[in-house]
């Protein structure tokens, strides 16, 4: 059970702006309802420049949340998209490596590139939520749907199955505090869809937002980020997707379906697809594109025997259920439930 829990800003530093101090309020009330001690690291509170100028810090936060022997759970206050930057202070002399523990560490959007940065050490995370984005969700509560998986996740440890959210939700677009108690507009949903494929599938899942993913190619947005995200291998290698189950999302910038079908080219180019065991997408925020990025991920992977699963909810378009990485998943569509085996950690690996 997680009693103790630290919140840090690896990405964005937009938790310190007054402007969502209304929003940051009634998170910390919402994780003291639940029983948590909560603790924000030292540096995640000091807002967006300076958690943008000073990488080294957000990472000295994420090592010092991590020895510390009090902290059961980190949870990451937002994505963004520079996270990137913390390669060498993580990775250029061992420290992420000598301070992985069994903590529960769990973000979502460019945390992708965390998520990676811990796969490469050997400790299993949980993807699809954030402290901003869910636990300060401006509603009366949090949404049904997401605090289900937050609670388990904070009673157990692990998440055991995820099925699908009968609601999804239009995203806010206005969050002044006069927005506290407003209501997201929300429609009916139907459930997990298989495009292709056999409907039952296992193995790990691994990945995350594909606007992420596609930077770790592309240098459009950051040059220097595809070189250094070869230098420390942070894409895992060909042997290292075997098996696995691709996760891909899409964020609140909602790419266009042709940027869509370059992400996908460059994990076919790589040879993904040669060897994963299938692909689970994620709904895409107010449902933008949903029908174009279906097309393109069965024209663009083009293997029809391997199975593509879309409409989770999982990722920037609520509610957000929660993914462990690292543990074996079973995705039955018959009988629209994801399975966990809720225990099983990989090997150590070194960087």
């Amino acid at each position: 059970m997680v009693r103790n829990i630290a919140i840090v800003s690896l990405s964005q530093g937009t938790i310190g702006e007054d402007f969502v101090q209304h929003e940051v309020k009634l998170g910390v009330q919402r994780l003291k309802d639940f029983g948590l001690n909560v603790r924000f690291t030292p540096h995640a509170l000091k807002g967006i420049d300076y958690v943008r100028n000073h990488p080294a810090e957000r990472a000295a936060d994420l090592l010092e949340a991590l020895r510390d022997h009090e902290i059961d759970m980190i949870l990451c206050a937002i994505g963004g998209d520079d996270t990137y930057r913390l390669l060498p202070y993580l990775f250029d002399h061992g420290e992420l490596a000598g301070a992985v523990s069994d903590k529960i560490f769990l973000g979502f959007s460019d945390t992708t590139i965390n998520h990676l940065m811990f796969h490469k050490v050997g400790m299993r995370t949980f993807y699809g939520q954030s402290f901003l984005a869910d636990v300060c969700e401006m509603e009366k509560d949090m949404l049904p749907y997401t605090k289900q998986y937050f609670e388990e996740l904070l009673r157990t440890g692990t998440i055991r199955e995820v099925k699908p959210s009968p609601t999804w939700y239009e995203s806010r677009e206005d969050f002044g505090p006069e927005q506290l108690g407003v209501p997201l507009i929300n429609h009916e949903d139907y459930g997990f869809e298989l495009l292709q494929g056999s409907p039952v599938f296992s193995g790990e899942i691994l990945g995350g937002c594909i606007d992420s993913l596609y930077d770790i190619f592309n240098g459009d947005r950051y040059a220097d980020m595809p070189p250094l995200c070869r230098q420390y291998e942070l894409f895992p290698r060909l042997e290292d997707w075997a098996g696995k189950i691709l996760l891909l999302e899409s964020s609140e910038e909602k790419m266009s379906p042709a940027k869509y079908r370059q992400a996908l080219r460059y994990l076919k180019e790589n040879e993904i697809f040669d060897v994963i065991s299938g692909v689970i997408a994620g709904k895409p925020m107010d449902n933008a594109y949903a029908v174009e990025y279906r097309k393109a991920l069965t024209e663009v992977i083009d293997q029809p025997g391997l199975p593509v699963v879309c409409n989770l909810n999982i990722g920037h378009a609520q509610p957000r259920c929660i993914l462990p990485f690292g543990v074996s998943a079973t995705v039955d569509v018959d009988r629209q439930v994801i399975r966990f085996d809720g225990t099983g950690k990989r090997e150590k690996q070194h960087p």
